[in-house]
C-alpha cells in the first residue's frame, strides 16, 4: 500500500479552466500528497490560473503539445515515490484516486476501470469494446479498460517505459499493454465515474487507428510472435489450401500457391527474430 504523503499527482490539462479548481481542491481535501503537479498544455483559457489558485504547482508548456507529452513531462517532474495519473475533467472522484493506492506495493500499476454503461456514447463504448477485446489477446489476460486516464505506478517503474509514450491520446494504452507485457502485476480497481465537465477532445473516427496502431507497435516490441505467427498461419493456410485444390482440379501447383507458402515462412522467420532481439531487450539491464 502506497502513502499520498509519497505520491505526487500529475494531471494533465488542456482548457479544463471549468473543472480543474474542483479538482485540484478535492484531491487536496481528500489526502495529504506529496505534491500535486499540474501540466498546463498549452492552454488558451485560465486553466493555469485556476490550478495554481486552488494550491497546484502548474507546469506550462509554450504551445499544446499533447495529453501524452503532458504526462511525460509530469512524470519527468514528480519528486515522489508513487505517480497517480488522473484526467482534469472531473470525472474521477478524489476518494477514488486515493482507492488506488491501496494497491500499490502488491501491483505495480493499479488502473482505475470505469463501467462501460459510464463511457459517453454507444460509439464510444463499442469502440473501447473493441480495443479491450484486442488488447485482452495480444496480452493474453482480460482487459477491461484500456483508455483510462487514471491510474497509479511507482515512478522508477513509470521511468522504464517514459521513451515508449507517444504525444498524444494513448498514453493510457501504452503503460498498460507495457508493464503487462514486461510481467508486472497490473491491478483493475472498478472506480465510480461522473460527468465530464466540457466535451472530450478524443474523436474514435480520428483517433481510433491511433489506438489500433499503438496496440500493434506495444505487442511487437514486447511480444512480436502475437502479431506475426497469425498472419503467418494466414498466408500458409491460404496458399496449401489454394495448392490443394489447384492439384485436385488442373493437376499442378501454381506460383501464387509457392509465393504464399513462402511468405509464411518468411512472415514466420522474421517474427522469431524478433521475438529473440524482444527477450533480449527485456532482459538487458534497466
Amino acid at each position: 500500500m502506497a502513502d499520498a504523503a509519497l505520491t505526487s499527482v500529475v494531471i494533465p490539462a488542456f482548457n479544463e479552466a471549468a473543472a480543474i479548481g474542483r479538482v485540484v481542491s478535492g484531491l487536496r481535501a481528500a489526502g495529504r500528497w506529496h505534491e500535486i503537479l499540474v501540466i498546463d498544455d498549452g492552454s488558451s483559457d485560465e486553466t493555469g490560473a485556476v490550478a495554481s489558485a486552488a494550491g497546484a504547482i502548474v507546469v506550462r508548456h509554450p504551445y499544446n503539445k499533447g495529453n501524452g507529452a503532458a504526462v511525460k513531462t509530469g512524470i519527468r517532474r514528480a519528486t515522489g515515490e508513487c505517480v497517480l495519473i488522473m484526467d482534469g475533467d472531473g470525472q474521477h472522484g478524489p476518494d477514488q484516486a486515493v482507492r488506488l493506492l491501496d494497491g500499490l506495493g502488491e501491483y505495480d500499476l493499479v488502473v482505475g476501470t470505469r463501467a462501460p454503461a459510464a463511457q459517453a456514447s454507444l460509439s464510444r463504448r463499442l469502440g473501447n469494446a473493441l480495443l479491450n477485446r484486442l488488447a485482452g489477446y495480444l496480452t493474453g489476460r482480460p482487459i477491461p479498460d484500456l483508455t483510462s486516464g487514471l491510474r497509479a505506478a511507482r515512478r522508477s517503474t513509470l521511468g522504464e517505459f517514459l521513451h515508449l509514450l507517444p504525444n498524444g491520446f494513448s498514453t493510457p494504452t501504452t503503460t498498460t499493454l507495457a508493464f503487462i507485457r514486461a510481467g508486472y502485476s497490473v491491478r483493475f480497481e472498478p472506480v465510480e465515474t461522473f460527468a465530464r465537465t466540457g466535451h472530450s477532445k478524443i474523436k474514435l473516427a480520428r483517433d481510433g487507428m491511433r489506438f489500433f496502431l499503438i496496440l500493434l507497435k506495444v505487442i511487437t516490441i514486447f511480444s512480436p510472435l502475437r502479431i506475426f505467427v497469425p498472419i503467418s498461419a494466414a498466408a500458409l493456410a491460404a496458399g496449401a489450401g489454394y495448392a490443394a485444390w489447384t492439384v485436385g482440379t488442373q493437376r499442378h501447383i501454381t506460383n501464387l500457391s509457392v509465393l504464399l507458402i513462402v511468405l509464411a515462412v518468411v512472415i514466420f522467420l522474421v517474427g522469431l527474430v524478433s521475438e529473440q532481439i524482444s527477450t533480449l531487450r527485456s532482459e538487458g539491464p534497466r
